[in-house]
């Protein structure tokens, strides 16, 4: 059974930074795809940034440059590195990891960042 654990959310300053971890239970090489979504409140979900099984990666214009996705193949874990973050990347993070037939998501952590 497939199961997401992520960790490293919390409260930042304004330019500080974060780096957000999605380990998995399996292989990362299952998934086709992993990545974050974020959601603040009465906003839409945004894809924050994908990588690919292919090790291509994908990023929303808002972060690009400022944010980073990368894996780590032996410990089954995916990082989001988030740096100069901004008031506006203030949301629910949550990693999802998608097969081609199901998606599997973590229940999100909050990253707070104040100005």
């Amino acid at each position: 059974q497939v199961h997401l654990v992520e960790s490293g959310g919390g409260s930042v300053q304004a330019g500080g930074s974060l780096r957000l971890s999605c380990a998995a239970s399996v292989s990362i090489f299952s998934f086709n795809v992993m990545g974050w979504y974020r959601q603040a409140p009465g906003k839409q979900r945004e894809l924050v940034a994908s990588i690919t099984r292919g090790g291509t990666t994908n990023y929303a214009d808002s972060v690009k440059g400022r944010f980073t996705i990368s894996r780590d193949t032996a410990k089954n874990t995916v990082y989001l590195q988030m740096n100069s973050l901004k008031a506006e990347d203030t949301a629910v993070y949550s990693c999802y990891a998608g097969d081609g037939i199901l998606t599997y998501w973590t229940q999100g952590t909050q990253v707070t960042v104040s100005s």
